[in-house]
C-alpha cells in the first residue's frame, strides 16, 4: 500500500487494506449489478453509463478492451457497479445531507446519507462501487481514477482500500467567463472533464456582457448575429448554438456536472444593446465595447422594450437548460437608482421563477427585498459588511460562498505571473486552501451557505493553455474545501497528494502552475 494514497478531495473514510493490491487483467469485466431492479433493457439501466465510465477508465489505463456485463460471470476479479436506493444511512452531525456535516459512514453496511454519497471497496479478487445515484456512482468513478496506478511493466493496480465518502456541501462549482474571451467547445470539455476529476459538481457560465452575447436563443436572434464575434482586444470570438449548448449540457451530465446560465442584468448589457437598440432611450444601437472596464451601461426600467427582453431571454434560458437554477447576474451596476435596481432585478428574477427555476444572483441582490423563496445570494467581494449577507439568509436565502480573495482564481499567483487581474490580491495555493466557509460570514444562520464556487474570469486568458495554467493547481484545492470535512483537510497532507496528480496533469498534456507551495516532484510511495 502506498505511504500516499492520492484521492483529492479527501474522503470521509479512507482505510487502506493490507491485502495484494487488484490487479487490471484480460480477464477484468465490468458488471452492472441489476439485483432487485425491474429492468427490460439493462443497457438502460441508471447505473450503466457509469459502468461505462469504469470500462473505458480501466481498458484506457491496461491498453486492451475491458468487458461490461449485466451478469456476474461468478469469477473473481470482476468490478461490481451498484445502485443501492435503500441502502441505510450512517448516523449524522447536524446539517442536511450534502449541505452540512455527516456521519462517519464506518458502518460496512452504511452509506453516508446524501444523493450523492459513494462507497468504493478494492480487494486483489475484485472491485465494488456502490452508490444511491449516478451522481454518486460518478464520483465513485472519480475515486478509482484516482486510485490506479500505472506500473513500470505495462500493468495496473488499484491498493487495496475501503472509501466510503459523501460532500460537505451540495453546490461545489466553477464559474467562467466565456464573454470576455470566448471558450470553444472541445475547450469547455476539457474544465468539465477537470471539474468531475475532481468531484466539482457545477459549471456556472457567465455567457454575456459589456463584450460579447455567447449562446444563441431563439426569441433574440441578433443578439449572437450582432454581438459574438469578438472578444476582449478584438481578439476572435463566437458562440454556442442550440446544438452546441445541448452537446455541453450532456457532457456535463455525464461527469455528474449541472450547468448554471448567467445573462447578466441590469448591468453588463453592452452586448444587448448593440444588438437590440430599443434598449436605450435614444433607440439606438451602442458601438461594440472590446474593452475591460466595469459599471458603465445599464438596462432602463421605464422603457417597454426592457420587460420584454427579459421575459423573453430568461424564458429561452430556462427552456433550454434542464435544472434547478438560473443565473440573474445583478452585479457591478454603477450608475442606477436602488430603487430601478430592486424593481429591474424583481422583473428578471420573476421571469426566471416564472418557468419553475430558483434564482441565483450575485452579492448586489442581497439588497433586494422581495426575491422568490431560496433564491442563492453569491458571495464575491468580501470586502464588504457581512449584514446584508445575514438578513438576507434570515429572510430565507441562501449564500454561495465566491470570495475574490479565496476563489477567484484569475488572480495572479503572485506579482510577476504574466496572466491574471490583482484587484483581489494575489491568490496562491494556501490562499484557496487555507480558510474555513462556515466562519467566512460571522452571524449567518446554521446552514445558510449552500456551497463554494471558485471563479475564472477572462479579461487576460485567451487560450485552453491560460485557463487550465489559472485552474491547476488551485481547482483541486478549492473542491477540497467544498467536499472535505474541516478535520479531514490540511495543506501538508494535499500537497504530498497532490504530487502524483501533477504527474497525471503532465499525461494529459496539461499547461498547469508548478506553485512553489506545491511538492511535485517527491516520490508518492
Amino acid at each position: 500500500m502506498p505511504d500516499v494514497v492520492p484521492v483529492v478531495p479527501a474522503p470521509l473514510v479512507l482505510e487502506p487494506v493490507d491485502a495484494p493490491p487488484y490487479v487490471v487483467s484480460a480477464a477484468t469485466t465490468v458488471v452492472v449489478a441489476t439485483t432487485g431492479a425491474a429492468v427490460d433493457d439493462p443497457a438502460a439501466h441508471p447505473a450503466t453509463p457509469a459502468a461505462v465510465l469504469v470500462a473505458d477508465l480501466l481498458g484506457r489505463a491496461a491498453g486492451h478492451a475491458v468487458r461490461l456485463a449485466f451478469e456476474d460471470p461468478g469469477v473473481p476479479g470482476a468490478v461490481h457497479v451498484r445502485l443501492l436506493p435503500d441502502a441505510p444511512a450512517a448516523s449524522t452531525g447536524p446539517g442536511a445531507p450534502g449541505a452540512g456535516a455527516v456521519g462517519d459512514g464506518r458502518d460496512a453496511d452504511a452509506l453516508p446519507p446524501g444523493d450523492e454519497a459513494y462507497r468504493v471497496v478494492v480487494a486483489a479478487d475484485g472491485v465494488r462501487l456502490d452508490a444511491r445515484t449516478p451522481e454518486g456512482l460518478v464520483h465513485g468513478v472519480v475515486t478509482l481514477r484516482q486510485l490506479l496506478r500505472e506500473l513500470p511493466d505495462g500493468g495496473v493496480e488499484v491498493p487495496a482500500v475501503r472509501v466510503v465518502d459523501a460532500p460537505r456541501y451540495a453546490w461545489r462549482g466553477l464559474s467562467l467567463d466565456v464573454a470576455r474571451h470566448f471558450v470553444s467547445v472541445p475547450d469547455l470539455k476539457v474544465v468539465i472533464g477537470l471539474l468531475g476529476h475532481y468531484k466539482l459538481n457545477v459549471l456556472h457560465l457567465h455567457l454575456t456582457d459589456d463584450q460579447a452575447w455567447r449562446l444563441d436563443l431563439p426569441s433574440r436572434p441578433e443578439l449572437v448575429r450582432r454581438s459574438s464575434a469578438h472578444s476582449v482586444g478584438g481578439d476572435p470570438g463566437g458562440h454556442y448554438s442550440a446544438a452546441d449548448w445541448d452537446e455541453i449540457l450532456t457532457f456535463a451530465q455525464a461527469r455528474g456536472v449541472r450547468v448554471v446560465p448567467e445573462i447578466d442584468v441590469p448591468g453588463h448589457v453592452n452586448a444587448a444593446q448593440h444588438a437590440y437598440g430599443e434598449l436605450n432611450p435614444d433607440g439606438r444601437p451602442t458601438d461594440e465595447y472590446l474593452g475591460i472596464e466595469v459599471g458603465f451601461s445599464r438596462l432602463h426600467d421605464d422603457l417597454p422594450a426592457t420587460h420584454a427582453f427579459l421575459a423573453d431571454v430568461f424564458g429561452d434560458l430556462a427552456r433550454m437548460t434542464p435544472g434547478a437554477y438560473v443565473h440573474v447576474g445583478g452585479d457591478e451596476v454603477l450608475t442606477m437608482a436602488p430603487e430601478e435596481y430592486a424593481r429591474l432585478v424583481r422583473a428578471a428574477a420573476d421571469a426566471v421563477a416564472a418557468h419553475g427555476r430558483t434564482v441565483v444572483g450575485w452579492q448586489e441582490v442581497a439588497h433586494v427585498d422581495g426575491l422568490p423563496p431560496g433564491t442563492v445570494v453569491q458571495l464575491w467581494d468580501d470586502r464588504v459588511d457581512p449584514a446584508p449577507f445575514v438578513a438576507a439568509a434570515e429572510r430565507g436565502a441562501r449564500i454561495l460562498l465566491s470570495p475574490g480573495s479565496r476563489v477567484y482564481l484569475d488572480m495572479k499567483y503572485d506579482a510577476d505571473f504574466p496572466l491574471g487581474l490583482e484587484w483581489a490580491g494575489h491568490v496562491e495555493l494556501r490562499d484557496a486552501y487555507a480558510w474555513e466557509p462556515e466562519e467566512f460570514l460571522p452571524g449567518l444562520p446554521e446552514g445558510a451557505v449552500i456551497g463554494v464556487e471558485a471563479a475564472l474570469w477572462t479579461e487576460t486568458l485567451r487560450t485552453l493553455d491560460d485557463l487550465t495554467t489559472m485552474l491547476l493547481p488551485r481547482l483541486a484545492a478549492v473542491a477540497e474545501v467544498a467536499w472535505s470535512a474541516p478535520e479531514r483537510r490540511d495543506l501538508a497532507d494535499l500537497t504530498r497528494r497532490l504530487t502524483a496528480h501533477g504527474a497525471y496533469w503532465d499525461r494529459l498534456g496539461l499547461a498547469w502552475y508548478r506553485s512553489p507551495q506545491g511538492v511535485w516532484d517527491a516520490p508518492v510511495s
